[in-house]
């Protein structure tokens, strides 16, 4: 659909026109009701086909309605959209691929599934119906954690417990008759509180934790995997495959930031549960920095074996395959 004033293109079922500002209808701009006021320049409406500038070069650049991060096709400038309008990407880093082909990729898939011959025979009876290298975004999010909780302390409930028994044992002894040649046999009655087994500790951590800024790719977000973060170098086009594209994103700064601090709690949970048996009275502190823009290479497989399929996703830096999804 068009708007009836500026003839900007806009998407189907929109109220305003986020050209000129004016109420979308039917046929003519409605006169009776006022346009609301211009946004403030710092906080421009965005949408559709757009044009926004290149904070790095000043090539235009023209993202798709819902996209949040935008990188330059020209220099690799990326901008991202936040609660002030459009702004550049403080930091935007990428992992240099050292996996350039689809054969390399695939001999480390081979080698992450040859620890059985069921796994082989899989491998070997499965069609490759898709393949390709795409650089993918990730906000890598510096995040700190402190995460208190009460455990129960195994050892002290045990031998609490034996204790117990162990004199009941011996009261139920002395009341239930054993007193040979007529004597009596006095128990001594401890009093005071009893044993509390319950401890309590902390976890601390610092990560770098990375938030992949593409809604639809969740399969791509790690879970157990780390990229080689310290092998990251500022962007450079120039690293970059010929024909393999570098995706925007739709998922802003806050939202990654808040997605992190949620891993992390997960995270630190798991930890304390590891650590001790019966964690209780848990509460997780998570603090969240600015983040930056990381693009990595990876390989995407679509395999398909007598109609099941899996995907499996190869970290084109490193040379290893970070998740298999069935």
């Amino acid at each position: 659909m068009n708007c009836p004033n500026c003839h900007a293109e806009l998407p189907e079922g929109a109220k305003f026109c986020y050209a000129c500002g004016r109420p979308v209808t039917a046929g003519a701009p409605a006169a009776s009701t006022p346009p609301p006021p211009p946004p403030p320049p710092s906080a421009p409406a965005v949408g559709a086909n757009q044009l926004v500038k290149c904070p790095a070069c000043g090539a235009p650049l023209s993202p798709v309605f819902g996209e949040m991060v935008i990188s330059c096709d020209y220099c690799g400038g990326s901008v991202t959209l936040g609660g002030a309008g459009w702004k550049e990407i403080d930091k935007h880093t990428i992992l240099a691929p050292k996996i350039l082909t689809a054969e390399a990729a695939l001999r480390a898939v081979h080698d992450f599934l040859d620890v059985g011959l069921l796994h082989r025979k899989a491998f070997e009876e499965s069609t490759i119906t898709e393949q390709k290298l795409s650089f993918v975004p990730f906000w890598i999010v510096p995040v700190s954690a402190s995460t208190n909780f009460v455990y129960t302390d195994v050892a002290i409930s045990v031998g609490s417990t034996a204790a117990s028994i162990a004199a009941a044992e011996v009261l139920g002894s002395a009341l239930g008759g054993r007193r040979g040649g007529g004597g009596f046999i006095p128990i001594p009655i401890m009093t005071g509180s009893p044993v509390n087994a319950s401890r309590q500790d902390t976890i601390t951590g610092q990560y770098e934790f990375p938030v992949v800024a593409v809604k639809s790719m969740s399969a791509y977000q790690p879970k157990d995997y780390k990229f080689a973060l310290e092998e990251r170098s500022f962007f450079d086009k120039k690293v970059i495959p010929t024909g393999s594209p570098v995706l925007n994103g739709d998922l802003g700064e806050d939202a990654a930031q808040h997605s992190a601090r949620a891993f992390v709690t997960q995270l630190q949970t798991e930890q304390a549960h590891k650590k001790h048996y019966m964690v209780s009275q848990l509460n997780c502190e998570v603090q969240a920095a600015a983040a930056e823009l990381l693009h990595v290479p990876i390989w995407y497989f679509m395999l398909d074996r007598k109609g099941a399929k899996a995907m499996i996703l190869v970290d084109g830096h490193a040379g290893r395959v970070m998740q298999t999804v069935a």
